[in-house]
């Protein structure tokens, strides 16, 4: 191919050389089969002090079915829910403070000035408790531009 083709082939199609696949935007929380947090009762982690399984009881907010182990907690959840629900849309907390999403697992917890925070891990939460203001600021100041 002549320079000169080239040239007028790049400049005839300029959007082939600038186009990127659109990248679909993540869930605002965290989900796997449309099922929020592993299907923790996010009530439990307040009212026994960890995770607790989630049953058939659910309630459907912000896009994801969240599970609960009685009605008791569906209803706390349902009248007050940003109470309840986690951090960061129930995405690692930690990874959030370092700009990215990551998912968790419901034994690596925390509650921090009753808010309930998530870790992909136990180490992970470990890392998170290192500072968990700081990583909480870091996380609100990343979390705007993460979900995409």
């Amino acid at each position: 191919m002549h320079r000169r083709t080239f040239s007028a082939l790049a400049l005839a199609t300029p959007a082939l050389w600038l186009a990127r696949p659109a990248l679909a935007r993540e869930p605002e929380i965290y989900q796997e089969g449309g099922i929020a947090i592993d299907g923790s009762d996010p009530v439990g982690y307040f009212t026994t002090n960890g995770p607790v399984p989630g049953g058939n009881v659910t309630v459907d907010y912000k896009g994801a079915t969240w599970r609960f182990a009685d009605p008791a907690s569906a209803d706390a959840f349902s009248a007050n829910p940003t109470a309840y629900e986690p951090a960061f849309g129930g995405y690692c907390a930690f990874a959030a403070s370092r700009g990215y999403l990551a998912p968790t697992t419901p034994e690596a917890w925390t509650i921090y000035e009753d808010r309930l925070y998530l870790n992909a891990n136990l180490r992970a939460r470990e890392l998170w408790l290192e500072d968990v203001p700081g990583n909480i600021a870091k996380g609100e100041a990343n979390w705007p531009g993460i979900l995409g």
